[in-house]
């Protein structure tokens, strides 16, 4: 499923300056240029979650409505006269999809954890003892106030996982600082299969800069050294850009940290429509960071890669005081699921993971660390140090 995000007026710019290599340097927004539309403002009289249905109270701190069953954040306004109007465009497109588009298409058992607040969604007949995500067996089934948002295709397995028991196994070995018997402990507990949601995001942006370009020239002193200065100029230019699947990871489950090093993931050829079939025996996670907060996440990363393409862009030797204003049209979304093995185990008392990329086979992952070798270690650093200084003269 994709659905439309809204249009802006897009600016003719400058046409784009020469590429060269140099420093890069500190990055501001351009104050001179907005978009040129604002986003629609639709006056409401029901406070309904965009994401769940239910009933959405407006929070003073956030300036929004929020979900207390969700945790959706819809952005809004209160007017003078106690009226709220909605101020984004994607709630609309949320309110927009029918109640057959939500849902697995197969009945499903929903649990979440109250440990890691992980919701995990699996087989009707399978009963789970422990979470999938941080082994806890602080699980309570969840009846879902509306459906969620059901993913429009997914990535299949194609790492077996006795490979990746392989894998996980020289992955333990390749760190010296890991506990040595790590391996052993870790691989005894069990390896799970898990369908994680995703958000992705496609865009077409036009994003004009201006700058300051630094150009590197040399004199030589009375003493015959030589010295690099730097002459600046202005400059400007445009830079145009078709973003394609950016993905936002919606898991609460894996640890924040482990799902940017399992990308990339081969969503641009392999994606595969969803049908419930391919979910049969394995664990699928639940998005919980929501449709919303997603997409800004997606447009701070898309202009993270506009300001670094514009850097690019910039001549000369080095650059200063850049500025952007980025405008993204033809934004639209869809919902889908990625596979991940996932390895937890408790070591002391912290819980660690282990998360292997389910098509690729890259692997990322957490170990507590030997403090006996550590120990030894700094013992003959001081021991050599020692040495140094006692005989070194």
């Amino acid at each position: 499923m994709q659905v439309g995000l809204g249009k802006f007026t897009r600016r003719p710019r400058r046409s784009r300056a020469a590429e060269v290599g140099k420093d890069s340097s500190s990055v501001r927004r351009l104050p001179a240029f907005h978009p040129a539309v604002m986003p629609e403002v639709t006056a409401i009289s029901k406070y309904a979650c965009p994401a769940c249905g239910a009933e959405a109270v407006w929070t003073p701190a956030k300036k929004a409505l929020v979900c207390p069953y969700c945790s959706t954040v819809s952005p809004a306004e209160l007017k003078a006269d106690g009226s709220l109007i909605e101020e984004s465009d994607l709630v609309a497109a949320l309110r927009a999809i029918s109640d057959d588009q939500r849902g697995w298409a197969a009945v499903r058992k929903t649990v979440k954890c109250r440990s890691c607040q992980a919701i995990s969604v699996f087989d009707e007949k399978r009963v789970a003892q422990r979470c999938d995500f941080c082994g806890s067996p602080a699980l309570i089934a969840v009846d879902d106030i509306q459906a969620p948002i059901r993913p429009g295709s997914l990535l299949p397995f194609k790492i077996a996982d006795t490979k990746v028991r392989e894998q996980i196994r020289a992955w333990y070995g390749s760190h010296f600082w890991a506990r040595s018997n790590l391996g052993d402990k870790a691989l005894t507990d069990t390896l799970h299969g898990l369908y994680l949601p995703y958000w992705t995001f496609d865009a077409h942006a036009e994003c004009p800069w201006e700058a300051e370009a630094g150009h590197y020239y040399y004199t030589t002193d009375s003493e015959g050294r030589r010295q690099r200065h730097t002459r600046w100029e202005y400059a400007s230019g445009h830079v145009s850009h078709d973003f394609d699947d950016v993905l936002v990871p919606a898991s609460k489950g894996v640890h924040p940290a482990l799902l940017s090093d399992l990308e990339p993931f081969p969503t641009t050829g392999e994606l595969v429509p969803y049908d419930p079939g391919y979910l049969s025996g394995w664990v699928v996670e639940q998005y919980q960071v929501d449709l919303i907060q997603s997409a800004q996440n997606s447009r701070d990363r898309m202009t993270s890669l506009l300001e670094q393409e514009c850097a690019r862009c910039v001549p000369g030797d080095t650059h200063r005081n850049l500025r952007i204003a980025p405008e993204f049209s033809a934004q639209t979304f869809k919902h889908t699921l990625l596979p991940v093995w996932l390895l937890t185990y408790t070591y002391g008392t912290r819980n660690y993971q282990v998360a292997v990329n389910g098509v690729t086979g890259k692997i990322t992952g957490e170990y507590p660390l030997s403090w006996v070798k550590i120990t030894i270690a700094i013992v003959l650093a001081l021991i050599i140090l020692l040495l140094v200084m006692r005989y070194g003269g």
